[in-house]
Order: C-alpha cells, then sequence, then structure tokens
C-alpha cells in the first residue's frame, strides 16, 4: 500500500503548475515536461491522498475543496525548501535594519503574509515597517523616498513614473457564479453572454477601471448590480445567486463565508491577467535591507 511519504518534490511542482494554469498542457509547458507527466503525477498524488484533487473538465480543470487545502500545504513544502537553497546567497541572519514598504489591499491580503514570515526567517534582525496604501499613494512615496519599495498591482500602474518594476505574478481572471446560476449549463462562457446577467463590480484596488478596460475592448458593459470593496460581500452576494464576477484566481476561494459553493469557469474572450509586481525607483539607490527585501521577494517568485 502507498504511503504518503512516496510524494516527490516533482509531483508537488507539477500538481501547483496544474493549479495554477487550470489547464494539464499549459501547466506541461511551464516546467517543460509532456503533458502525459503532469496527468501521470496528479493520479499519482490522488491515489496517495485517497481525494480527488481536480474535477476534470472540458476545457480545463479545477481544484477540488480537497484540491484547495492541499495547494495550500504543497506551497509551503516547495517555498520552505527553496528558501533553504537560496540561504546562502543572502546576508541573513547578520543584517539589520529596517525598510519601508508600501502594499496595496490585494496584495496584503491574498499575497505577502506567507512571504513576509519566510523573509522574516531569513533575516531576523530586518525590521520590516509596512504601510497599507493605494497604488497612487505608493508611487508617490517611491517618488519621494519615504518607501524604499512598493508591492502593488503594476497593470495599473502609471507607466509614465520613473520606477523600475518587476512582475512577481500573474493571475488568470475567470468567472465566478453560484452553482445554480444558468450560466453553469453553457459550455463556453463568453464576455457577450455575461453581460445578459446582474454583474457584482470589486472596486478595491482599482477593480472598477481595470475590469473596465477590458469590458471597453469587447465593446460591452456589464449590468452592474452592486459595487462592493468587501471581497467577503462579493463572495456572499456571488453565492446566493445575486450576480456573477470575474476576478483573478489568487483571490478565489471555493466558498463564501456563510458556507455557500462559488464555482469558478474560463471565458472564451481574451482577458488580461491581473499582474502582482515591485515597484522601485529608477535613480534612488536602495539599502542594504531594501536590496535583501528586493532580492528575496524577486528569488521566492523566481524559484516557484
Amino acid at each position: 500500500m502507498s504511503s504518503r511519504v512516496d510524494i516527490t518534490m516533482r509531483q508537488l511542482r507539477y500538481f501547483l503548475a496544474a493549479a495554477e494554469h487550470g489547464q494539464f498542457s499549459q501547466a506541461a509547458i511551464k516546467v517543460h515536461v509532456s503533458q502525459s507527466a503532469i496527468t501521470t503525477a496528479v493520479s499519482q498524488l490522488e491515489t496517495i491522498l485517497a481525494v480527488q484533487l481536480f474535477e476534470r473538465q472540458p476545457h480545463g480543470v479545477r481544484l477540488t475543496a480537497e484540491g484547495h487545502k492541499f495547494r495550500q500545504h504543497a506551497r509551503h513544502i516547495l517555498d520552505t525548501l527553496q528558501d533553504a537553497v537560496a540561504q546562502p546567497s543572502f546576508l541573513s541572519h547578520s543584517l539589520s535594519g529596517t525598510v519601508r514598504i508600501g502594499a496595496s489591499y490585494t496584495v496584503l491580503g491574498y499575497y505577502l503574509p506567507t512571504l513576509l514570515a519566510r523573509f522574516k526567517r531569513s533575516y531576523p534582525q530586518v525590521e520590516i515597517d509596512l504601510v497599507d496604501m493605494d497604488r497612487i499613494a505608493i508611487e508617490q512615496g517611491i517618488s519621494d523616498a519615504s518607501l524604499d519599495l512598493g508591492l502593488t498591482i503594476v497593470s495599473n500602474a502609471d507607466i509614465n513614473q520613473p520606477f523600475e518594476r518587476h512582475v512577481l505574478m500573474r493571475s488568470r481572471r475567470q468567472l465566478w457564479l453560484a452553482t445554480e446560476h444558468p450560466l453553469m449549463n453553457v459550455e463556453a462562457i463568453s464576455l457577450a453572454e455575461i453581460a445578459e446577467h446582474a454583474y457584482i463590480l470589486a472596486t478595491v484596488d482599482e477593480g472598477e477601471s481595470s475590469a473596465m478596460r477590458y469590458w471597453r475592448s469587447a465593446n460591452l458593459k456589464p449590468r452592474i448590480a452592486f459595487r462592493t470593496s468587501s471581497m467577503e460581500a462579493l463572495r456572499g452576494l456571488v453565492a446566493y445567486g445575486f450576480g456573477v464576477t470575474i476576478l483573478s484566481d489568487m483571490l478565489y476561494r471555493p466558498w463564501s463565508l456563510e458556507g455557500r459553493k462559488i464555482e469558478a469557469r474560463p471565458i472564451t474572450d481574451v482577458i488580461p491577467p491581473m499582474e502582482l509586481g515591485l515597484i522601485w525607483h529608477t535613480t534612488t539607490g536602495l539599502s542594504q535591507v531594501a536590496k535583501a527585501f528586493q532580492q528575496f521577494i524577486i528569488s521566492a517568485n523566481d524559484l516557484s
């Protein structure tokens, strides 16, 4: 009988690639292997764990509730290994000082906490002065040197600002909807079909302006029923069938606070991913501790 110690790092990497891309074929391209290697690795994991990690669909796969839980564990295992491997290249425990960072709502809530914990394990003497700010305030802080680094949605950033940018994550946008919503019966969902239904618009982190860009490019308008800056309120509204929304996979959770299921489906139209990234001033030099944080965050993502 197989045991859980039989799980390999390769299987975890292939599983995470499939979870990120929602298609075994795209995951295979990402990690430079054949599609059958991804399929085999996932099948082996499902046998070892005795749970179904993905639901197979006509146009890809999506994580089950058990798959979402396992992804968190798999990500933690690989992150810990990567930090151990990368550790010698950093100044680590001997470095001290303060790094000033501005981060937007989405970054703080869905991306940064685990990375901050990993950074502190490597640099226990470095203090992190972290401020919750919107993108415009972050850019101003970088300009006037009150911040060393900014973490924000760089796909919304002002390209005319004298900043260096490094994209840390590209997160696919999909349709979120209730299990009983009529669009669940549509095999290939387009923006035109979505436009016929009530829409819940997230306004946090310039969500409205970024969403309207791809709606305008399709010469369509969503039927906005509610606008909200609360992600939990949005999940509840979607889960109870008051409308649908389009948001990134990074923000997706399969359940509302009330325990109702939220589905995610791909959209046939080309919709740009959400790009989350790091910004710093082109000419202002970074301190030693700021450089350490910058290198750590970039390395942590490039190794993923």
